[in-house]
């Protein structure tokens, strides 16, 4: 399951790391005032710090309260390969010699990151003898939690992926990438088109750090194995996407469903550009189930039993899925059955016209500036039909398959 964005997780105390961002240093527009230029020097020098290791440099613009939480922080980043920074978006004076400022964290893996993930911090900023210090930072409402402010973070890098994990031994994550890469040549032999070949997995330790790192009730992910952030119609300078496993959902799998759980994340990760406002979810969520179903040997029986009880009880579906049937913390019955129906869709097509129509009906829908008319376009340009047509083909290949 792809997520289509990630949400807030208020933190207290500091996380000064998780607000650096601006790679260049450099604020945007003309200064604020001094205080402007001073904040946006002071958390230059923090990102330099970081980045060069220097922990006394890093430290040396809080207040002496944040240093304990700041060294643990700073500390957890050393096995993380990361560039980070801080851009100021603004300045609020709150009162003689204190301030309060918007900045954006901007954090890139490197080696699979184009460009930075970003998300606003809010610091609190105080004078004293005529210097600038932090003297308290917080998540803003819409802010992500990272994965380095739950717990000590442990590497992983595979062949063809790198795997964090928070409470997970060494062990375990080596084992899950392997599993992602095994999933990146699968994921490659479907999609033609180019792509990282590459996909980062962040394992937190329970579904409630999860939830938190999506800043999402972690009910509404209990029974997901993962689920996949990233930037919709991502260009050449995105983030990479961010396969998040829920350790707990993903622990109960035998090694069949784990595989086929990265690589259906590892299939949203290679067609984060082609995916755009203008792609239903029946088709995003059935092409990643029909790539990670592909040469399994599983028959739509197998593979789709709740729709197949609904076809053998006469209550064949009338139309593909919208977006809403696959609103996590749904009904657990009618969710798969939509899942199953869009990858049902994506078999016919793969199946009647070819995998090559499949994949060019996949970009033609993406490349459409909006929703509306993207599907009916494609398919005519594609597979010349009408959504009529592949609506009831659909639904006598589910009566032939499933019935």
């Amino acid at each position: 399951m792809a997520g289509q964005g990630i949400g807030a997780a208020r933190g207290a105390g500091v996380c000064l790391l998780a607000g650096l961002l601006a790679l260049t240093g450099c604020a945007t527009g003309e200064p604020d005032g001094p205080a402007r230029a001073e904040v946006q020097g002071l958390l230059d020098r923090h990102a330099a710090a970081l980045l060069a290791r220097d922990e006394t440099g890093y430290l040396a613009g809080l207040d002496p309260a944040l240093a304990p939480a700041a060294r643990t922080e700073f500390e957890r980043l050393a096995g993380i390969p990361l560039d980070v920074g801080y851009r100021v978006t603004d300045v609020d004076p709150a009162g003689a010699g204190r301030a309060t400022v918007r900045a954006e964290l901007g954090y890139r893996i490197r080696g699979y990151d184009s460009g930075p993930a970003t998300s606003e911090r809010i610091l609190d900023l105080a004078e004293r003898d005529g210097r600038w210090y932090v003297t308290g930072d917080r998540a803003a409402d819409g802010a992500p939690q990272q994965l380095w402010q739950q717990g000590d973070v442990t590497t992983v890098t595979g062949r063809r992926s790198l795997v964090l994990g928070v409470g997970q031994s060494r062990e375990r994550l080596r084992e899950i990438a392997d599993a992602a890469d095994g999933a990146v040549p699968a994921v490659g032999d479907a999609w033609p088109s180019p792509w990282a070949g590459r996909v980062v997995v962040l394992v937190p330790a329970s579904v409630d750090a999860m939830g938190a790192l999506l800043g999402a009730p972690a009910a509404s992910y209990r029974g997901i194995a993962a689920v996949t952030t990233g930037r919709v119609g991502g260009g050449p300078t995105a983030p990479a996407d961010r396969v998040i496993v829920n350790p707990e959902a993903y622990g109960v799998l035998g090694d069949f469903g784990r595989r086929f759980v990265l690589t259906h994340e590892t299939t949203h990760v290679a067609t984060r550009a082609q995916t755009t406002a203008a792609t239903p979810l029946w088709l995003s969520e059935g092409f990643a189930d029909w790539v990670a179903y592909r040469g399994t040997g599983r028959t739509p029986a197998q593979a789709a039993p709740e729709l197949a009880r609904a076809v053998r009880a006469g209550r064949t579906p009338a139309v593909l899925p919208d977006d809403e049937e696959f609103a996590f913390g749904g009904e657990a019955e009618a969710v798969a059955r939509a899942y199953e129906s869009g990858w049902l869709a994506c078999l016919l097509i793969a199946e009647r016209r070819g995998e090559e129509r499949l994949t060019a009906f996949y970009r033609t829908v993406g490349a459409h500036p909006q929703r509306e008319g993207a599907l009916e376009k494609a398919l005519a340009e594609v597979l010349h039909t009408t959504p009529e047509e592949f609506t009831a083909d659909w639904r006598a290949y589910l009566r032939e398959r499933l019935g």
